[in-house]
């Protein structure tokens, strides 16, 4: 038996092992085997296809999922803040397994080798059509952050990933980090590249005069004889986690009322199963489905967090199913429902990573990627450096990616220290891979990407790193409102995440180890400003800043020692990585 068939028989013991209904194919050939991971068996009346947080990633890739990923409060230990070996215990996963490597950071440099790349949205497509196939009336759900992420997304205002989307059969979408190329493309994408094939819906977004919606708050679909009504949720704190001036007429939101109001309103009318399309992250949703009565599923996403099962949340009018569908194109979730009596009476839930050397490309797909490509191929190929150590970012705080980032804008501003935001998205690199334009702008590409270099006293660090801290470790998910922690250059810092508000951070110190003083002034790089003034200041694009750095350690980057904080109070904490 050859090296890759013995292997890729090891996926399907693993997905066996996780309950994916494949039955016995330990002698079957390679076709038979792709069939058995991805052919479904159909189940029920109605199918929803979920998909999330692609960021703009048309082609397969690597992509670390995190470390660390520590709950508080309730969430301390639960779903989805369960990382490496507690993940895989907790899913039924095989240690070393195809799953195994797709779910969680374990053993990530070898089994990336040796598993190849995930995504792709020609891959993608030919599941999706697969599954469509398979499922009559099946509908592809898009939870947002599409159109962003990516250079060739970012020089074509998104009309690259508008066009991918449609192609690949999207139906319905909501959104987030679209919100960030302004109000003005977002409702001319929506009115007229979307109009009549893919439903933009968002129940949460309003106008800010006199509150009017600014999208549909719902899409209704009868599938196979069932009322369906599907709600959309966008990202609530767009005008907190990033610049405001973008969507200045609009107000955001969690609005639970209004949400209450808008799923009472479908089930009076006969709908019989109620969906929330969400981008609220994963804790947010977990809150709101014990509090919001009627909905049968939320499909969620903005966390990137790749949890292999629904979990049921008891509320008062039963129960809510809540899901999360990864980042990246990694993976597709599959949701079917059987519904009887006019109620949900069954379900099936599966989140298939999308193994890209184990799905053929779609031909059409293929060609409308590399024509969209094409008067930027130069560009995106050109090399700045090799990398000697593995490049990623995910996680509560530094990843290897950040690191280079703080380091390229210290190094090149004459900075003490760097800030840079807790940002979740960006391709991971194995060591002794090239960084390309092309990769670089994974980690960079947005519509406010100002270069900047502050004076700071040491009692403001302590403040912003507190205010970051509270954001992202608040017991109530609901005051949970962006990213991950800031990343630090040039700073060393003790956190204690169960602390509480204005209390988790201390011990900050320069590198060299001398302790920051509350009234000293320090020189502070960052990037992505959120205020207005920012885009007439005249500060360099980060990618230029950084670029500038990598042709200066050209040819080779030596791997980056990580700047993570003293973490206090969180021993044995499942959602920590050992």
């Amino acid at each position: 038996m050859s090296l890759a068939r013995r292997e890729f028989l090891q996926v399907l013991g693993a997905a066996a092992a996780a309950g994916m209904a494949l039955g016995q194919h330990a002698e079957a050939d390679a076709a038979t085997a792709q069939a058995a991971l991805y052919d479904l068996p159909r189940f029920g009346q109605v199918s929803l296809l979920h998909m999330t947080d692609c960021h703009a990633q048309l082609l397969p890739l690597h992509f670390r999922e995190p470390g660390v990923n520590l709950g508080v409060g309730a969430m301390r230990g639960q779903w989805p803040h369960l990382v490496g070996n507690a993940a895989l215990k907790a899913a039924g996963l095989r240690p070393g397994s195809a799953e195994a490597h797709a779910f969680t950071m374990l053993d990530f440099e070898r089994a990336a080798r040796r598993y190849g790349r995930v995504g792709g949205f020609a891959h993608l497509a030919t599941l999706v059509k697969r599954l469509k196939a398979s499922r009559p009336g099946a509908l592809l759900l898009d939870g947002g952050d599409t159109w962003q992420g990516s250079a060739t997304a970012l020089w074509t205002q998104g009309q690259d990933m508008v066009d991918a989307a449609l192609a690949l059969g999207v139906d319905v979408m909501t959104g987030h980090w679209e919100f960030t190329y302004g109000m003005e493309r977002v409702k001319q994408i929506v009115d007229k590249d979307l109009k009549g094939r893919i439903e933009f819906i968002a129940q949460n977004v309003q106008t800010a005069d006199f509150g009017d919606p600014v999208f549909p708050s719902h899409t209704w679909r009868e599938i196979n004889g069932v009322p369906v009504a599907i709600i959309g949720q966008a990202f609530p704190y767009t005008p907190i986690a990033n610049p405001r001036y973008f969507v200045a007429d609009w107000r955001f939101g969690i609005e639970e009322a209004n949400l209450q109001k808008t799923v009472d309103e479908v089930r009076g009318k006969g709908a019989q199963l109620v969906v929330l399309l969400s981008h609220n992250g994963m804790d947010v949703d977990l809150k709101l489905a014990s509090r919001v009565r009627g909905i049968d599923a939320i499909l969620g996403g903005h966390t990137h967090d790749a949890v292999p099962l629904a979990l049921p949340v008891s509320n008062p009018g039963g129960t809510t199913l809540v899901t999360n569908a990864g980042s990246n194109g990694k993976f597709l979730g599959v949701m079917d429902f059987e519904v009887r009596n006019g109620k949900l009476a069954d379900w099936r839930y599966k989140l298939l990573p999308v193994f890209s050397n184990q799905l053929e490309p779609d031909a059409a797909m293929q060609a409308l990627i590399d024509k969209g490509r094409g008067p930027f191929a130069a560009m995106l190929a050109e090399p700045l450096a090799v990398t000697e150590g593995l490049l990623y970012r995910r996680g509560n705080f530094n990843g290897s990616w950040d690191q280079l980032i703080c380091d390229a804008l210290i190094d090149v501003q004459g900075a003490d220290i760097a800030l840079s935001p807790g940002f979740r998205w960006g391709t991971t690199l194995l060591p002794g891979e090239t960084i390309t334009r092309e990769r670089l702008m994974d980690q960079l590409a947005i519509t406010y990407p100002y270069a900047t270099v502050t004076e700071m006293r040491g009692e403001m660090l302590k403040t912003v790193l507190e205010d970051v801290a509270d954001n992202l470790f608040n017991a109530d998910p609901y005051y949970q409102q962006g990213g991950d922690m800031v990343r630090t250059g040039g700073l060393a810092y003790s956190c204690t995440p169960g602390a509480a508000m204005g209390q988790r951070i201390a011990d900050l110190r320069l590198a060299s180890g001398k302790l920051i003083e509350a009234d000293k002034t320090y020189r502070v790089a960052g990037w992505a400003p959120v205020a207005e003034a920012a885009r007439s200041a005249g500060w360099k694009p980060v990618w230029e800043v950084v670029e500038t750095w990598l042709k200066q350690q050209k040819p080779r980057v030596k791997p980056r020692r990580i700047s993570v904080p003293k973490l206090i109070g969180v021993a044995g904490d499942p959602g920590l990585a050992g």
